[in-house]
């Protein structure tokens, strides 16, 4: 994290959790997930992604990946474009610049890469007894066991989120100061552990029709390669954006950010917090809403 903290924390605390806040309020699962999501993977699948089995390790491989690609437009990956920003540009020839934009995501990926693996694993040897499993409907006043995992898994994920934003702005110690000192990729490798946990609890209607074929195959290489190929889906359209925005404005952002070093923890920060309220407030708040549990959470018409 930086050293340089900005004068004005409240403000940028404040404005960031109202952020996170309005964004629940608006967001619409269905458009997302039905629309955007479902389109996306009927297009690159060819078929009805939701109505055609997966008929095979091969068919679930490509299942897999295409999933996590059409899973990509979820707010929580504000946070790996917050934790990104600030390593645009830098070197002077684009060789030079790749390479320094591909080394975190590189660092990123390996976390990821091992938690999803290994959630994989423990998928294909006992996943047809976990909640993930379930396709029991939703209750009005009733919490599914699905339903709670999803709530614990993101909501302590947006703990952690919330916690790390704060440490940015340097309102709280810095819990990666210490290790950060000797290992300097460990923040990298700790946001690519928590977006590949994303995958314990999520509740993407394609993700859990993969999550089944791979706890039903009962394979733990077909569980492992199955997972990591979804978080990686999960992440190839934000790499790619990530990659040509710092060669097309690299020299920009960083003269930018270099003319104030605080604008860096401010861009950390805010990525974190605005994705850390998100997923407290729509994970574990408007859910108990809109199982009618709590009696009412501001919500847009559409979402």
């Amino acid at each position: 994290m930086s050293g340089h903290f900005p004068r004005r924390r409240a403000l940028v605390v404040g404005l960031s959790a109202l952020a996170g806040f309005l964004l629940t309020v608006i967001w619409s699962a269905e458009f997302v997930d039905g629309v955007i999501g479902d389109n996306v993977a009927n297009t690159l699948l060819g078929h009805d992604a939701k109505e055609t089995p997966i008929a095979g390790i091969a068919a679930g491989i490509a299942f897999a990946l295409v999933s996590g690609i059409a899973g990509t437009f979820t707010a929580c990956n504000i946070a790996a474009f917050g934790a990104l920003a600030p390593l645009v540009g830098g070197a002077h020839s684009i060789r030079a610049r790749i390479a320094h934009m591909l080394k975190p995501l590189g660092w990123m990926s390996a976390g990821m890469l091992v938690v999803s693996g290994v959630y994989g694993v423990i998928v294909a040897l006992v996943g047809t007894s976990m909640p993930q499993f379930s396709t029991a409907p939703s209750v009005a006043g009733q919490l599914s066991a699905r339903t709670v995992q999803t709530m614990v898994i993101y909501g302590l994920i947006g703990l952690v989120m919330i916690y790390l934003g704060l440490a940015a702005a340097g309102v709280v110690k810095d819990p990666l100061a210490r290790i950060s000192a000797r290992f300097p990729n460990a923040p990298m490798i700790l946001m690519g552990a928590l977006i590949g946990a994303f995958l314990i609890g999520r509740p993407f209607p394609l993700f859990r029709q993969m999550f089944r074929d791979a706890a039903e195959s009962g394979n733990i290489l077909y569980g492992a390669a199955a997972f990591m190929l979804q978080s990686i889906g999960n992440i190839a359209v934000i790499t790619i954006l990530f990659v040509v925005f710092g060669l097309m404005m690299g020299g920009r952002v960083q003269r930018w950010i270099s003319a104030k070093p605080s604008r860096s923890a401010v861009i950390i920060a805010a990525g974190f917090i605005v994705a850390g309220v998100f997923m407290v407030l729509y994970w574990d708040v408007r859910v108990l809403a809109r199982r009618e549990i709590i009696p009412w959470y501001p919500m847009a018409p559409w979402a």
